[in-house]
């Protein structure tokens, strides 16, 4: 396994977010997820707009190996989602950090990032 991107924050679901500014960040699923869920077939993307707490799955991943829930670390509200993985889901398994990644949010509190690791608590963890 690779060394995570240190540009972003994880959390213990095996979720990555990076800050797109104080209230915005672009989310997906870790380099170790994807390789733990083998071949991704099709992802249930959220629907722009809605809202989620902490801890509730946001999204769900089949792959050949199972089907997973992503959950969501923080509080947000879905802003943006990323369209390509509707016919190539496979880009989460291709390149989880840029192109695979599953939508854009805004957070509900700042400070709830401070729950969260940096890449090298993130990689001792896994």
């Amino acid at each position: 396994m690779n060394e995570s991107p240190d540009d972003r924050i994880y959390s213990d679901e095996h979720v990555w977010l990076l800050m797109e500014s104080d209230m915005s960040a672009k989310i997906g699923i870790t380099d170790f997820a994807q390789s733990e869920l083998g071949d991704i077939l099709n992802i249930e993307l959220p629907d722009e707009g809605n809202v989620y707490d902490a801890g509730q799955s946001f999204a769900v991943v089949e792959s050949v190996k199972t089907e997973s829930e992503i959950i969501c670390p923080l509080s947000c509200k879905v802003i943006e989602i990323n369209e390509n993985l509707s016919n190539s889901p496979e880009l989460i398994n291709e390149d989880p950090y840029e192109d695979g990644w599953v939508c854009k949010i805004e957070l509900d509190d700042k400070s709830a990032i401070d729950s969260l690791m940096n890449a090298s608590q993130y990689d001792s963890y896994v």
